[in-house]
């Protein structure tokens, strides 16, 4: 499950479902319903919630929490795990699992909660923060830093542990690129060179889409990022993050990284060099691209995720075992090629103990077991993620799993975390309409710009510092 793809992260329009949370039951095996049980009735049991695929041949979830539930049981006697799965697209995920938190007697005593909305929760006062549980658990240290910072709010306390992150760089077609002339070891340096090999594509190799670059409201967070944040995070200095500004606690406005990138999506679509623009906006351009564009040899270069290869094993119903030699992969490079010279964007869930829960400290005791290093390690791999943890990363037995872990791995050093705070699911719908109005011609980059200048403000409360 990955932030940002399928399930990793959506528009915070989903939270508008909640005027239909009093009526909304989800089904599944073990799933509950609007008036679950909760936590409270065993103190000797911990209740986890969770999100359940809705693909019945994709059950990567509940295998691994089978086995730790069996693990935990037996180390720790008399004590029960009962495993709640939530069968749901992700809009009625996000809507139940905030229902459930309201009330102590709906509240699990653990629950899997999605960085792109976590904040919301925590601003809610939904979740608790877990500081004085990590205080005192030495795995923590084995946590990478930049991921330790997708679940810590505003206040500076961290609420949810990460169990795993993901990152983005540039798929591409070895053998569009042979047909074009193009190197079998492309390593683009600056925003330029994508842009040249896309139109060597073009021009050599007819009928197939030279570059993929996810844009619109259709796409959702995919659009925002995968695609424009892979590209706004290229500008500048790349250490300062150019979309919220730290400093002042406010969102930022006007600056030209935000334009260019603009321009960027622009030429891409303006020039041809993209999907159709009735394809680029079609709400399923991302199953397409990893169902059939890219095994079919019909797409270039692709800007995308870490987790695409879940989508090829065995049993997954796309199965593609010889992606692996049929694609290669590069980092987004800066803008200009400036330091750091590469960029990535990583999202990713999270477990988290509800306010309202009865049994937190059982409920730690569980997250210990799920994340000792071995468990961790089982779950990145089975799960195609990248680990948050040091000692799996470094571990060889991790990083020759499956093919791309390392390559991906390696960029969680050169990876930022969007700003996840309550608003910026609002500010992503504004980067979404910005980016599909310079796809469609609609719009000019600087009428994209102010006009996300204006929404930015009054989603954020005028929060907003010019830059």
């Amino acid at each position: 499950m990955r932030t940002g793809t399928r399930p990793r992260s959506r528009p915070a329009s989903s939270r508008l479902r909640l005027l239909l949370a009093g009526t909304l039951v989800v089904t599944g095996a073990g799933a509950v319903t609007a008036c679950g049980s909760g936590s409270g009735s065993d103190p000797d049991t911990v209740e986890v919630s969770y999100k359940q695929s809705t693909d019945n041949s994709v059950r990567i979830m509940d295998t691994h929490l089978a086995a730790v539930k069996k693990q935990f049981e037996k180390a720790n006697p008399g004590k029960k795990v009962k495993l709640v799965p939530i069968k749901a697209p992700d809009s009625e995920y996000y809507t139940k699992v905030q229902q459930m938190l309201r009330s102590p007697k709906t509240a699990p005593d653990l629950v899997y909660e999605d960085t792109f909305l976590i904040n919301s929760d925590i601003t809610s006062g939904y979740l608790k923060p877990l500081d004085p549980y990590l205080d005192k658990w030495k795995d923590w240290d084995q946590f990478i830093d930049t991921a330790k910072t997708a679940a810590k709010a505003q206040d500076g306390k961290t609420y949810g542990i990460p169990d795993g992150t993901d990152t983005r760089g540039l798929w591409f077609d070895k053998a569009v690129f042979q047909k074009a002339g193009l190197p079998a070891d492309w390593q683009p340096k600056t925003w330029d060179d994508i842009l040249e090999a896309a139109r060597t594509i073009k021009k050599k190799v007819p009928g197939v889409t030279p570059l993929n670059v996810y844009t619109g409201k259709p796409a959702g967070e995919a659009a925002t990022m995968q695609g424009f944040e892979m590209l706004l995070y290229g500008t500048g200095d790349g250490k300062t993050d150019p979309l919220y500004d730290e400093a002042s606690k406010k969102w930022i406005a006007g600056s030209k990284g935000f334009k260019d990138a603009l321009a960027f999506v622009e030429t891409v679509y303006k020039e041809k060099l993209g999907p159709d623009v009735s394809d680029a906006l079609d709400p399923n351009i991302s199953t397409r691209v990893r169902g059939e564009l890219l095994p079919e040899g019909k797409l270039g270069i692709n800007l995308d995720g870490s987790w695409l290869p879940q989508d090829w094993l065995e049993g997954s119903g796309h199965e593609w075992p010889e992606w692996s030699e049929k694609l290669g992969l590069a980092a987004m490079p800066t803008q200009n090629g400036q330091a750091p010279g590469k960029v990535s964007m990583s999202g990713g869930w999270t477990w988290a103990i509800p306010d309202k829960a009865a049994n937190p400290d059982l409920a730690f005791k569980f997250i210990e077991t799920l994340q000792t290093k071995a468990n961790a390690q089982k779950w990145y791999i089975a799960n195609s993620g990248i680990a948050v943890r040091k000692d799996v990363a470094e571990d060889p037995a991790y990083v020759k799993a499956q093919p791309g872990i390392k390559f991906f791995t390696d960029l969680v050093e050169s990876t930022h975390y969007r700003p996840a705070y309550p608003a910026y699911p609002k500010v992503s719908t504004a980067v979404q309409e910005a980016m599909e109005g310079v796809t469609t011609g609609d719009s000019s980059v600087d009428e994209a710009a102010n006009r996300y200048d204006d929404d930015l403000k009054a989603a954020t409360d005028n929060q907003v510092i010019e830059k």
